[in-house]
């Protein structure tokens, strides 16, 4: 029983940093249409500038996360500007967002093997090592730590795209884009906050992801389990993405626990492939004539 509690604990970790990304998926998908394979990118150098923040600017964690955060934001507008933009004025088949976004996602990964190089880095130690131990249980204090950060900022998501005037009008425009526009509804701006939005919960995870682990040019992989979670939970669903994503982390973690850790991989893409056979729409995604 012990090392079951044990896993869960794990599982929600890694589980809230893939809705951290999933949710940015979700949000795009949701005005949008298309997924945003390009994320993969913005994740990945959100491990790098926090790396550069914390390891060359010896800048402590709070501010060097709230740097990294702001500077993912101002990638991923320019993401959408230069990659997005003109297709979305020329109303260009979703195909094409497709490409330009798997285009970026190359483009990126490839800059920073270029000039940073493709060496593993390790951050500076932010945490003791020593875990908590409750009983028999042990959490890290980085798990924890990416936990609660997670959720704090998914809590602060929801509460923004309900309870706010900005949410109200990103959901209407999820809904219907054209009709949002003939009421008022800037829908370019919207688009573009859905982006920033994006960018900044990539910026989280990246850097999350990469204080955990290592960092390093592929990092940009963990957006593929945060799409997978994202097509569990329902592609256009936040709350779906975060479910989703939290379900993902606790079956990869108990797959490595009780089978072998080399079955993770292998069980999540197994899942991907049954959602889509049996339930394209997710636990809680809508139904939509076009997905992408």
């Amino acid at each position: 029983m012990v090392q079951f509690i044990q896993q869960l604990i794990n599982g929600l970790s890694i589980g809230s940093v893939y809705a951290l990304i999933a949710v940015g998926f979700s949000l795009v998908y949701s005005i949008m249409n298309f997924s945003n394979f390009a994320h993969g990118g913005v994740v990945m150098l959100g491990a790098y500038f926090g790396f550069f923040y914390m390891a060359n600017l010896d800048v402590p964690f709070i501010p060097a996360f709230a740097l990294t955060v702001a500077t993912t934001a101002v990638v991923a507008i320019v993401v959408e500007r230069v990659a997005y933009r003109s297709l979305r004025y020329r109303r260009a088949p979703f195909l094409y967002f497709i490409i330009s976004a798997m285009g970026v996602s190359i483009f990126l990964e490839n800059i920073v093997i270029a000039t940073v190089g493709p060496a593993f880095r390790t951050y500076p130690q932010v945490f003791a090592p020593v875990p908590f131990q409750i009983g028999e249980l042990s959490i890290g204090r980085i798990d924890l730590m990416m936990f609660v950060i997670s959720a704090v900022f998914l809590v602060f998501l929801v509460f923004l795209l309900d309870y706010t005037k900005i949410g109200k009008a990103i959901q209407a425009t999820a809904h219907n884009p054209k009709g949002s526009a003939l009421m008022g509804i800037n829908v370019d701006r919207i688009v573009l906050t859905v982006f920033v939005l994006g960018g900044l919960f990539a910026g989280m995870a990246g850097m999350l992801f990469g204080m955990r682990y290592t960092v390093f040019p592929q990092i940009g992989f963990i957006t593929n389990k945060a799409f997978i979670g994202a097509v569990f939970g329902g592609l256009g669903s936040v709350q779906g993405a975060v479910i989703g994503s939290l379900l993902l982390g606790i079956i990869e973690t108990l797959v490595a626990g009780y089978i072998s850790s080399q079955y993770r991989d292998l069980v999540a893409f197994a899942l991907l492939i049954l959602v889509l056979i049996f339930r394209p729409t997710g636990l809680m995604g809508k139904i939509t004539e076009d997905k992408a």
